[in-house]
């Protein structure tokens, strides 16, 4: 019986001391060694381990010069993957720690291309719209000489235009429901969105959400 216990407080030891070492091994490693393994999680498909990945080398380097260039590679990576929120969270990120670098403009103007790729549903995106318009205003101001200015300012068309059918779209609920007043503000919200209302084509809508709409 003794001999028995022995030998499972050496097992449990060993196991202990084993898994400890592996633990240890993912600690206080170079910046390089995370990067190159967040590199290789993505490359394999495996986005949740490199996320894991790259919080490692945020944390144990925070003034690598690997960082931004790991922080680009993610956000890029997520946004491939139509993880659009989590897209404009690591942009968001690079914005605020690298607000100094060289590519503000781009990254800035991603943000703003996921935020629009995330635009999925014809009449349920308001805040979203309004959130985005304001980052398009601001990329406006502050890098009107940017070469993404025209992709910006494509975007925003788009916008103003999917803006103007919303508007349009509410004053015809308001119509059906016999409310006058409210009918003329929402045509009126949607003039000063797109000018040519009748240049709008319809947005096309499955089946199976339009009634939903």
């Amino acid at each position: 019986m003794i001999y028995k216990n022995i030998i499972l407080i050496i097992t449990a030891i060993i196991l202990f001391s084993a898994c400890s070492s592996k633990q240890e091994e993912e600690y206080n490693k170079p910046a390089l060694y995370w990067y190159n393994k967040m590199l290789k999680e993505i490359s394999l498909n495996q986005l949740d381990k490199a996320d894991d990945t790259y919080t490692s080398l945020e944390s144990e380097h925070r003034k690598s010069p690997l960082l931004p260039s790991a922080l680009m590679i993610i956000a890029i990576s997520h946004m491939e993957e139509e993880e659009y929120e989590l897209a404009v969270y690591y942009f968001d990120d690079y914005i605020k720690r690298f607000e100094k670098n060289s590519l503000q403009d781009y990254v800035r103007y991603l943000k703003i291309k996921a935020k629009f790729f995330a635009f999925k549903q014809q009449f349920r995106e308001q805040k979203l719209i309004d959130d985005t318009l304001r980052d398009i205003d601001a990329f406006t101001r502050n890098y009107s000489d940017s070469s993404y200015i025209y992709l910006v300012q494509t975007i925003q068309s788009r916008l103003y235009m999917a803006k103007a059918s919303l508007d349009t779209e509410i004053a015809g609920l308001y119509e059906r429901k016999d409310k006058p007043k409210a009918v003329i503000v929402y045509k009126e919200k949607a003039k000063k969105s797109w000018q040519e209302l009748n240049t709008i084509k319809e947005v096309s809508v499955p089946w199976y959400r339009y009634i939903f709409e």
